[in-house]
């Protein structure tokens, strides 16, 4: 195998849920592609690294001026609530279902049932975004895996240290999604009905 096709072939091997040999279909793909495909995808992955940001609030990608995605600016939305998801796929899922008008923070993953740290978690940021925020309910909206579960535990005992040691937070109550997501599901492939069935019987 030329070695610049084992080079690709493992850039491809990175990506969340490509094995190795989804990675060579892939590559072989591009191989058998005019050098016009290639191009206009080079093209593309630099015009999304140039263009694209993170909100610095909520970590949700957005193109345009400011540090802030449209959600976070929006005028309409309400300020005293805020969502916790995993990931950016689960924030469309419920922006979807058009049932929720609160802000979100992508937490941007979770921890194995095997090792409960916080590692690669935003935990940080995110009770430095709670505490500068007068948050009335706080969602805790991780898919019903045993991944999700215990990434929920985690959070969930950050918030009410951080609300036991800041005496400036107003009392804010912590929520989960009711079960009508099935458990081992994920919300970026759960139906808009079922979510919405899930956030109107939080607990």
């Amino acid at each position: 195998m030329p070695d610049s096709i084992k080079k690709l072939q493992n850039l491809f091997r990175k990506f969340p849920t490509i094995g190795s040999r989804t990675a060579g279909r892939f590559v072989y793909y591009l191989v058998n592609q005019p050098k016009s495909v290639a191009d206009e995808l080079v093209a593309a992955i630099q015009e999304l690294k140039n263009s694209v940001k993170l909100c610095g609030l909520c970590f949700n990608p957005f193109e345009g001026d400011g540090q802030q995605c449209s959600i976070c600016q929006s005028p309409t939305r309400s300020k005293n609530i805020l969502c916790i998801v995993e990931k950016e796929a689960d924030l469309n899922s419920i922006e979807n279902t058009k049932k929720y008008s609160g802000l979100y923070f992508i937490l941007g993953g979770t921890v194995s049932t095997f090792r409960p740290n916080a590692t690669g978690l935003r935990l940080d940021a995110l009770k430095n975004r709670v505490s500068k925020s007068q948050f009335s309910e706080i969602i805790i909206a991780l898919n019903p895996t045993p991944e999700g579960k215990a990434t929920s535990l985690l959070v969930q005992r950050s918030l009410k240290e951080l609300s036991i040691n800041n005496y400036q937070l107003s009392s804010f109550k912590i929520t989960h999604l009711a079960q009508g997501i099935p458990v081992g599901g994920e919300l970026e492939y759960t139906d808009e009905e079922t979510l919405e069935s899930a956030f109107e019987g939080r607990k």
